[in-house]
């Protein structure tokens, strides 16, 4: 795919962030866990990469991208191979706001935003849980990964693994690669995110 091609999609992206319809769907519905290392501020960085099939084509996105996270907003920055910024999204428990190119699109969730602007969804509020080792399974119960109990399917349909860890001999590792699929949402198919968490500086 042509990198013009790559960017244009990368920066109608948002991500990073997730979103993707990730534990939850609503900007409202933004989690706190109570339990484990669970922290509702986190800044965080890493990399980021998209596969997914639409009207029989293989489509690919590769980019990185800076999360900042605070009791009632996430920030994330999605920023090309290039290193260019090349949108920015905002999310609260009233609305979700995308800017690229200059232009500041919103929407009432992040899902719905991220879907009207890519055709397949950015989970953003799955991302809120899962970029810390957590997730909501398929019965709305709360998950823990773990290296020995990595997989879990959420209540919407997001089969996760979490692969590797930035300590794997803590009592409670962090997160270093994630992966996400979904067998369709719309007209995407066999969509596939991966996403690697870099060490804190």
């Amino acid at each position: 795919m042509p990198l013009t091609r790559r960017l244009t999609l990368l920066a109608a992206a948002c991500s990073f962030a997730a979103a993707l319809a990730g534990c939850a769907t609503g900007t409202a519905n933004l989690s706190t866990a109570t339990v484990g290392d669970y922290r509702d501020t986190i800044d965080l960085s890493g990399k980021l990469s998209v596969n997914y099939q639409k009207d029989g084509r293989q489509e690919s996105i590769t980019g990185n991208f800076n999360w900042e996270q605070r009791p009632e907003a996430i920030d994330v920055a999605l920023i090309s191979p290039l290193g260019q910024t090349v949108a920015t999204i905002n999310v609260t428990p009233n609305a979700a706001t995308l800017v690229q190119g200059g232009q500041e699109r919103t929407a009432g969730d992040i899902d719905s935003l991220t879907q009207e602007t890519l055709g397949w969804p950015l989970p953003v509020s799955g991302l809120r849980d899962w970029l810390q080792g957590y997730a909501l399974d398929a019965q709305g119960q709360r998950f823990r990964a773990s290296p020995a109990n990595n997989t879990v399917t959420t209540r919407d349909g997001w089969r996760l693994r979490f692969v590797e860890w930035q300590d794997a001999a803590a009592a409670q590792p962090a997160p270093r690669l994630i992966q996400a699929e979904r067998a369709a949402s719309g007209d995407i198919t066999d969509l596939a995110i991966r996403i690697v968490i870099l060490p804190s500086a």
